[in-house]
């Protein structure tokens, strides 16, 4: 996996941050989704969520990391897509992230470096400078890859988070013991992402 031109790619001191974790927050408009919303005639909102990044957010609970959302919208359909994937909460509707994220440390007893985030638009740079590390999928804002420990070749919605999650898990060890167990056939929260 190689990052996209112009941003830091994964380092040693990455690794050592990714042992540290505990939680793995994500945006969704822009991470999880490519960004874009689909309105009917009637009103109804659809969003578009990768089956690879929803394999990802297993496998990281199978590796021992939480994962949350963070999101400026509030959207049934991402608590549909939180429950089916088994996310441990849900932050919808804040309008300044860097202090919601701040409030869930507090609420589960966390210290900053045992959170990473990542975030594609300017309204997560708050929350990106909040947690221990930090990351965007290759098509966030300018600033926010410059902002960011690092920056995924894939972008948000296109499996960002998987090569995220790939990337920590390899740094925590765990990575090959889950592929092996899934390549046994073993049963695993991973089914059905």
């Amino acid at each position: 996996m190689e990052t996209i031109p112009g941003n830091r790619g994964w380092t040693p001191e990455l690794d050592r941050k990714a042992r540290r974790l505990e939680w793995l927050v994500l945006d969704v408009d822009g991470v999880l989704t490519d960004g874009r919303l689909h309105v009917s005639a009637d009103g109804e909102l659809f969003k578009s969520f990768d089956v690879r990044d929803g394999l990802a957010i297993k496998l990281a609970q199978a590796g021992g990391i939480t994962v949350g959302l963070l999101s400026a919208r509030s959207s049934e359909i991402v608590e549909r897509r939180a429950a089916e994937v088994g996310i441990a909460e849900i932050i919808q509707g804040s309008d300044d992230k860097g202090a919601a994220l701040g409030q869930l440390l507090a609420r589960r007893g966390l210290d900053a470096a045992a959170v990473a985030y990542m975030g594609d638009d300017l309204q997560d740079l708050s929350a990106l400078a909040v947690a221990g590390l930090s990351a965007a999928p290759a098509d966030a804002a300018a600033e926010v890859r410059a902002a960011v420990d690092y920056a995924t070749a894939a972008a948000g919605g296109r499996g960002a988070v998987r090569e995220l999650v790939e990337r920590l898990l390899v740094a925590r060890g765990s990575w090959a013991a889950i592929v092996a167990r899934l390549a046994a056939g073993g049963a695993s929260r991973a089914a059905d992402p």
